[in-house]
């Protein structure tokens, strides 16, 4: 019999997705005939009742599934032996805080396979939550900034929200930012304010999600070169909010000052350095959508944050680092922070951080499980795209060779380890281990 089990997810507190919602268990046990046993949980977003009502069997182990869906990493002491465990793994940029967990994934004999490498033929991911990320990410920052410009005695409709998890749903949440942009069109924005402005970085799933919430609020969207001269000209509206995509020929340049081209960012960063400073300036809010890693030049740093601050030309009230790279592209998100504690105050001079919304410097929301803020609205989303693969994965032997493996391609690409070996295409992954192991 086809049978798969789904973990309670341990690693916050405030973790309350699924990888599967009762609805999408239904479909499966009466399509596919899969028996599904979920973990009992009294803090996931789908309580034990609806996934019993589904015909799912609620057990206190899943000590006799091989095959787990889950959502984040696994504590390594959970982590059972001849299993096959799907999960956002965060292991691919060889991150060292998880390669304990994936040593012992391998000891273990274990499979692997990492959602985030789920991808189709022309690499474009599968099963992603960044869409809520830039959801949630952008509905708390909008919070922050409330919060920060009460603090600083400056009266803005945004008081009116409410931290993302508060709300029931997506649709509650909603209709309280379309509560502040009604309020803007009559009242106008504080002049202290003017011109309110909102960069996004990036157009994927995060930034269009992060969109999809300020398409509710009076947004003009300008380019970034429009963004330079709006301060100046004046003409800008109290009535409106102005909106700002950066794309990588924004936010880089080469090096010996030829024109930007696309590919040669992607496959030769080292040509390129940051473009990005002249932009900071002008910024009422930042929201950090894009995809980093070390190869690429940050953000913002520590060194330009505090030059700004030092000759009083800092105007940037918060940043939603949705992307949550600490020590990243934005220099100074120290961490991830936690759903009950998201935000923090960073001084540019001090360059120390203290939580809440209070003191002197920039307000940084960096929330590192954005998605499961609003846990069902997410789930489901996800549970969308997972569920076709589902029963291919149920069916698979994972005892025969890597070579016959039958399982589709996307999932195929996505198998990091098998049986606890390393498959070639991970196989890089091997000198970020000898390293922890060192």
């Amino acid at each position: 019999m086809k049978r798969i089990g789904i973990r309670d997810e341990d690693k916050y507190a405030m973790e309350r997705r699924s990888a599967l919602t009762p609805k999408h268990a239904q479909a499966l046990i009466e399509k596919h005939g899969i028996q599904i046993d979920v973990l009992s949980s009294k803090k996931r977003a789908f309580t034990d009742k609806e996934f019993l009502e589904k015909g799912c069997n609620i057990v206190d182990n899943l000590d006799d599934n091989r095959i787990i869906f889950g959502i984040k990493e696994i504590p390594i002491d959970k982590i059972a032996s001849d299993k096959t465990y799907i999960i956002f793994s965060h292991v691919i940029k060889g991150q060292a805080h998880n390669m304990p967990m994936l040593k012992k994934f391998m000891e273990k004999k274990c499979s692997l396979i990492d959602y985030e490498c789920i991808v189709d033929d022309n690499n474009k991911r599968l099963i992603f939550f960044g869409h809520y990320a830039g959801l949630a990410g952008t509905i708390n920052t909008l919070w922050a900034f409330g919060l920060r410009t009460a603090h600083l005695g400056i009266t803005t409709p945004f008081e009116k929200l409410r931290q993302t998890h508060t709300y029931f749903s997506l649709d509650e949440a909603l209709e309280t930012i379309k509560e502040i942009g009604k309020d803007i069109t009559t009242n106008g924005l504080p002049k202290e304010l003017l011109p309110l402005t909102i960069g996004i970085t990036g157009y994927g799933n995060v930034s269009k999600g992060a969109q999809e919430i300020l398409k509710h609020l009076p947004v003009i969207e300008i380019t970034p070169e429009e963004l330079l001269e709006l301060k100046q000209k004046a003409t800008y509206s109290d009535k409106h909010i102005y909106k700002i995509v950066f794309y990588e020929k924004h936010i880089a340049k080469h090096k010996k000052g030829t024109a930007f081209d696309l590919n040669e960012f992607f496959t030769q960063p080292a040509n390129f350095t940051s473009n990005f400073n002249q932009y900071t300036p002008h910024l009422s809010i930042l929201l950090n959508c894009m995809y980093w890693d070390d190869r690429y030049d940050r953000l913002i740093t520590k060194d330009y944050l505090a030059d700004l601050y030092s000759n009083k030309n800092l105007r940037l009230h918060v940043i939603g680092d949705i992307t949550c790279d600490p020590n990243g592209s934005i220099e100074f998100t120290h961490m991830g922070t936690e759903i009950n504690d998201p935000i923090f105050v960073y001084h540019p001079i001090t360059r120390q951080p203290t939580f809440g919304h209070k003191g002197e410097g920039v307000v940084v929301m960096a929330v590192d499980i954005l998605p499961s803020e609003l846990p069902r609205d997410s789930s489901n989303a996800f549970a969308d795209a997972l569920t076709p693969f589902v029963n291919d994965i149920a069916s698979c032997d994972f005892s025969a060779d890597y070579e016959n493996l039958s399982l589709p391609a996307p999932i195929k690409k996505a198998l990091i380890l098998h049986n606890g070996k390393l498959t070639p295409k991970y196989a890089y992954i091997q000198a970020h281990l000898d390293k922890f192991s060192e």
